[in-house]
């Protein structure tokens, strides 16, 4: 049955709501974690605390289901018309997994079901169109021989997800994987589960095979873990912090040499060059530094800004965030928004903020707003690169402001910088556009506005931002298979 927005308010409300693992033929302990929304801390109900046996039994179902060909070896034209009743069944119930992403993680409604939402069907749809799609090649190998390069699937992919866009990430890993032939297991964040335990058992109901894809709740520490050093996982794909991306290839190295996808932390750039049109600039600026309340990887936290145009660019900025950018509950749709997603996380925004003043930062706005886990967007003036705001991800709605005076100094100041995620900058001349853009060390690169192209490009970093592949286009659903060379001889 579809629920509405406000039928998953009132049951998260009354404490109901409830994600569990969904493994074939496996009893769970009834271990279960308190699920609290960042909205007001209330209890809105619990999710399965899995560990090393859930997964374990997790993985034995994968590998059962891979080996018997259930899901990878129906056709191409079978995976397709399964994929698109399961991407028909995810646009249906659409309302209810936004609201379960609003009271999980805080994030705006009216984000949930506009933006967010609307991506992860079309990356649905995508990948459903192109599994019957994907060719391989003929080598040239002259008259005596046949040469075969195939794409196989890679086998047992586990997917680990963070909480900052639980959908929309759910879709990115995992649908892709499916595409490919592969047996997935889940692992959400343990902050926000529920709308990845409903596409679950969405795709179960579309007629995926159980075994062939299943999902673990649980910590990262615990159930996140045990996946990354199973020896009967052909591969882990991780988007979340450079820190854990670390522990997934240490558990790689001390388990089988699984492969590894990261798609890790940023510390994105924006450029506004002198003859930059500011009044179409200043709205894409504040959506890439304060969209999802910071919470995103990419991020456009560093705005790096010609000295002789700052003060305008500020004064329009300041105008721009009282304007548009209302703070509040997430459930009002004027809210553009919420809470940071727990108070940890919180505590941490808020002492890279401290740090900033601390350091000679000059706060121009926003801050702490005294009531819960709430931070109005906060533009921080007179960031030199020696400074911590300059260097560390906040992953929070802080923008550092730094000056340049020189193309060659826009463009060090832009690579300064462990990561490598993204970065957008905004110029008049084509010549310095393309210029630029290729001088820039990002994985994705957007000019005269912030976007992080589309489903049919691929999205990933370079230096600390990740590596081992890309999510989006059909980079992902490539990095889910492994090539073979079949050679046949006359």
């Amino acid at each position: 049955m579809m629920k509405t927005v406000q039928d998953i308010f009132d049951t998260a409300r009354a404490g109901r709501l409830w994600a569990g693992h969904l493994i074939p033929g496996h009893t769970a302990s009834g271990k279960k974690l308190e699920n609290r929304t960042p909205i007001d801390n209330s209890l809105i109900g619990y999710i399965a605390d899995g560990g090393a046996e859930d997964i374990d039994a997790a993985v034995r179902a994968a590998r059962s289901a891979f080996s018997d060909g259930l899901w990878a070896d129906k056709s191409p034209a079978e995976k397709r018309a399964v994929l698109l009743r399961w991407a028909r069944l995810v646009e249906a119930h659409a309302e209810e997994l936004a609201a379960l992403d609003c009271i999980e993680a805080g994030k705006p409604i009216s984000e949930c079901l506009n933006t967010d939402m609307p991506a992860t069907v079309e990356t649905f749809y995508f990948y459903a169109e192109y599994v019957d799609k994907a060719f391989g090649r003929v080598a040239p190998s002259g008259n005596d021989a046949l040469g075969l390069i195939v794409q196989e699937p890679v086998g047992v992919v586990g997917a680990v997800l963070p909480w900052n866009f639980p959908a929309q990430m759910f879709a990115w890993k995992v649908v892709p994987a499916l595409a490919a032939g592969n047996s997935v297991i889940v692992k959400p964040a343990e902050l926000t589960s529920m709308s990845a335990c409903r596409m679950v058992q969405l795709a179960h109901e579309a007629g995926v095979p159980e075994g062939a894809l299943t999902l673990v709740c649980g910590l990262g520490e615990t159930a996140g873990r045990a996946l990354g050093l199973h020896h009967d996982v052909d591969m882990v794909a991780f988007t979340g912090s450079t820190e854990v991306g670390r522990y997934f290839l240490e558990y790689s190295a001390q388990s089988n040499l699984k492969e590894i996808v990261l798609e890790c932390g940023g510390k994105s750039p924006q450029i506004v060059f002198a003859d930059a049109d500011l009044d179409k600039a200043a709205p894409s600026i504040l959506a890439a530094a304060f969209w999802n309340m910071g919470e995103n990887c990419s991020c456009g936290s560093r705005l790096i800004v010609d000295a002789r145009i700052k003060d305008s660019l500020l004064a329009k900025l300041s105008d721009g965030l009282k304007q548009n950018w209302k703070v509040g509950d997430p459930r009002l749709p004027e809210t553009n928004l919420g809470p940071l997603v727990e108070q940890a996380h919180f505590e941490k925004v808020c002492r890279y903020f401290d740090t900033a003043l601390q350091e000679g930062g000059r706060l121009v706005t926003g801050g702490r707003t005294g009531d819960g886990w709430y931070f109005a967007p906060a533009i921080i003036d007179g960031v030199t690169e020696e400074m911590t705001v300059f260097t560390e991800e906040v992953f929070g709605p802080v923008l550092a402001v730094t000056v340049f005076e020189n193309e060659e100094e826009a463009v060090r100041l832009a690579n300064r910088s462990d990561y490598g995620l993204a970065a957008s900058f905004y110029t008049a001349d084509i010549g310095r556009a393309h210029r630029v853009a290729r001088r820039i060390q990002a994985g994705t690169v957007s000019v005269n506005g912030f976007s992080e192209g589309s489903i049919a490009t691929p999205f990933g970093g370079y230096k600390q931002s990740g590596f081992g592949g890309r999510d989006k286009g059909v980079e992902a659903f490539e990095q889910y298979t492994q090539t073979k060379t079949v050679w046949l001889t006359a």
